[in-house]
């Protein structure tokens, strides 16, 4: 099966990018199950109902998260009662909505998706090494096929939980940062792995921000309004071929499609 993944969606101009490129992807290829990273696609910081609902209806199979989930206060009663948009697994368990989710893909093989945050240069998360294990175990049999987006700052933080989790999940796929690394590779235990995704957003601004406001923040360290940028939008993301009978990764790699606003 294959598996596409896309990078950190900002604002209106990143959803809409998403819905072209998966289109483009589809057009070339047969595409079995899809992710995206939501944190940031409605108006540039957090996710709302909307915003979900749209990726959704454009074909997205499961939805992840990081630290600007709780941006918009009305996405906690959707996340409570949704479970195919994630919140990291290693937040305080009693925070509304689900870490992982097992959903089945257009081939009929059923996928885990696992939502982790790292801690590094982050928050004061539970653990998310000790948070894999037990969602692991929470899975048991009931997927071969483990997609892990890793959402973390530190590139260290991310590599150690591709090695530690190496032959045990199809895939440790960092976002985040919002830039795309070119690092992708299959782990000798069959694990694909890639430090960032990239970033689905504007592609002339400062990591999906207007980048005459994020030029004045550093010239000047004043306060100010961040805004989506605009113009070509740049998507990102990767590709996984799985082997859906041992659930490990045959293959990855990188795609980056720009699309004029």
């Amino acid at each position: 099966m294959r598996i596409a993944f896309f990078g950190d969606v900002v604002g209106k101009v990143g959803r809409r990018g998403v819905v072209r490129c998966l289109k483009v992807l589809r057009d070339a290829d047969v595409i079995d199950f899809v992710i995206a990273n939501c944190e940031n696609s409605a108006g540039g910081v957090g996710v709302d109902p909307g915003s979900a609902r749209e990726l959704l209806a454009a074909g997205i199979d499961v939805l992840t998260s990081g630290n600007h989930i709780w941006a918009k206060r009305e996405i906690v009663e959707y996340l409570t009662d949704s479970d195919v948009l994630l919140r990291p697994a290693n937040f305080a368990p009693t925070n509304p909505g689900w870490g992982y989710t097992v959903k089945v893909g257009r081939n009929g093989t059923p996928v885990a998706v696992v939502n982790l945050i790292g801690r590094v240069f982050m928050n004061t998360y539970d653990c998310p090494f000790r948070s894999a294990e037990a969602v692991l175990e929470s899975i048991g049999e009931r997927a071969r096929v483990v997609v892990v987006d890793m959402h973390a700052e530190a590139t260290s933080e991310k590599a150690a939980m591709g090695w530690h989790l190496d032959g045990r999940v199809t895939a440790v796929i960092g976002t985040h940062t919002h830039v795309q690394t070119a690092d992708e590779r299959v782990l000798p235990g069959g694990t694909a792995y890639l430090t960032d995704a990239g970033m689905c957003g504007p592609r002339d601004s400062v990591i999906g921000v207007r980048r005459e406001q994020v030029l004045r923040r550093f010239l000047t360290q004043m306060p100010g309004r961040f805004e989506v940028a605009d113009g070509p939008v740049l998507v990102q993301g990767v590709v996984v071929d799985v082997d859906e009978e041992t659930g490990r990764a045959r293959a990855i790699r990188r795609f980056q499609e720009v699309f004029e606003g």
